[in-house]
């Protein structure tokens, strides 16, 4: 046990919740992906390219990162990760706050901004996670990590509520990005005078092919897959809550519809909050028996949303309140099950991981891809069977859930 896990302090664990506040920015690519499908004229399909965007940058990032850490420490990859998040809430601002911005231009600000917004987070997850292992005890590790989740949960819930209401109030919803961007700097500041002591790594060199060997390991793959799910739906959801209200209402805007992204990350926040507590009670197989049931009810509610004729709103409010608190809690599950399972390859193994975000840019495309085929909104709910019977799948495989370290390969 290191000096920092001895004296753990509000002093020091403060700069790291802050920054996982920071870390939630990234949710509000779904918020902002559909403020500008009704500013810029563009189509689903479109704009699910922005969550790619955002989220292919997590596959390519992810190894590097992993190396960064090794090389000059989890903190410095943190802080990192940080500058690079500040530059990404800069250009909204100028696409927005400068007069006469075309829209091609303010089209190409945006996409930078989406581009570094997801490769600031992508090296963010990679170092911050490990970053906790320096301040609990391993015993401690998954109830933190969730402890953390909840963190950037609120940032993820509170977002799309803060734009929703600058852009029905003031018709400026891009000034959330000014608020990021004040906030990101605090985070910035605070880690930077914070004093984290570092465990030494005795990894071997760095590769890609070395990480991705390490998916030759079942549970590791396993865990992978599940981080992957886990995103893809997280993403999807984020992305197309909105769509499923105005699908049914016509004349409905982004901004009225907005409040259903905050809906979800509510009870994900709730779900966090629940499993800061669970987690440190429960076997990680009862945890995904409850969790993937829980998911698997959400889809049905979300298809008969969608196909049931004179379907009332609330049948919708139940599907995200179900989804968000069900998927909430399987990031910390699987990202610890693998940890645990090969703790001296920590670095790399978050590096892998985090890669599993990839997640992220595949499903939601695919749901906008559907639903413009298909011409609703029943593609993105029967795309999301996919991720629900893979949850299914794992609770059904309980060597897999009661691994806990080498022991349990």
């Amino acid at each position: 046990m290191t000096e920092t896990q001895k004296r753990t302090t509000a002093a020091v664990v403060i700069p790291i919740f802050i920054t996982f506040f920071t870390m939630g920015f990234v949710d509000f690519v779904g918020t902002a992906a559909n403020q500008l499908k009704d500013d810029l004229g563009l189509s689903a399909g479109q704009v699910s390219l922005f969550t790619t965007m955002v989220f292919f940058w997590f596959f390519i990032f992810a190894i590097p990162s992993s190396y960064c850490m090794n090389r000059y420490g989890r903190r410095a990859t943190v802080l990192l990760s940080v500058a690079v998040t500040i530059a990404a809430c800069i250009f909204p601002i100028i696409a927005y706050a400068i007069p006469g911005v075309s829209s091609a231009v303010k089209l190409i600000l945006m996409v930078i901004s989406f581009i570094l917004l997801g490769i600031g987070n992508a090296i963010m997850q990679v170092s911050l996670n490990p970053l906790i292992a320096n301040l609990v005890s391993p015993d401690r590790y998954s109830s933190t990590l969730t402890s953390g989740q909840f963190v950037k949960a609120i940032a993820s819930f509170s977002a799309p509520l803060i734009a929703s209401w600058l852009g029905s109030a003031l018709h400026m919803w891009w000034l959330t990005y000014v608020l990021f961007l004040v906030i990101s700097v605090v985070a910035y500041l605070s880690l930077l005078a914070d004093k984290v002591e570092e465990k030494k790594t005795d990894a071997p060199n760095m590769s890609f092919g070395k990480v991705l060997g390490l998916l030759k390991d079942k549970i590791i793959l396993l865990c992978f897959i599940g981080i992957m799910c886990h995103v893809g739906m997280d993403a999807g959801v984020n992305t197309y809550a909105p769509r499923f209200l105005i699908g049914a209402h016509a004349g409905m805007g982004a901004n009225q519809a907005a409040y259903t992204t905050s809906l979800y990350f509510v009870f994900r926040t709730i779900g966090l909050a629940a499993g800061m507590y669970a987690l440190t009670k429960l076997s990680n197989r009862i945890s995904i028996i409850i969790c993937s049931s829980i998911v698997g009810l959400s889809v049905v509610a979300f298809i008969a949303y969608t196909v049931v004729p004179g379907a009332g709103d609330w049948i919708l409010w139940a599907a995200l309140a179900l989804i968000g608190f069900g998927n909430s809690n399987m990031f910390a599950i699987m990202y610890s099950i693998a940890g645990l399972h090969m703790p001296e390859r920590q670095n790399e193994i978050s590096g892998l991981m985090i890669m599993g975000l990839i997640g992220g840019a595949i499903l939601p495309p695919i749901m906008g891809g559907v639903s413009d085929a298909i011409g609703g909104q029943l593609g993105s709910a029967l795309v999301l069977i996919v991720p629900a019977c893979y949850f299914i799948f794992l609770a059904c495989r309980p060597k897999l859930l009661s691994a806990q370290g080498k022991a349990a390969a």
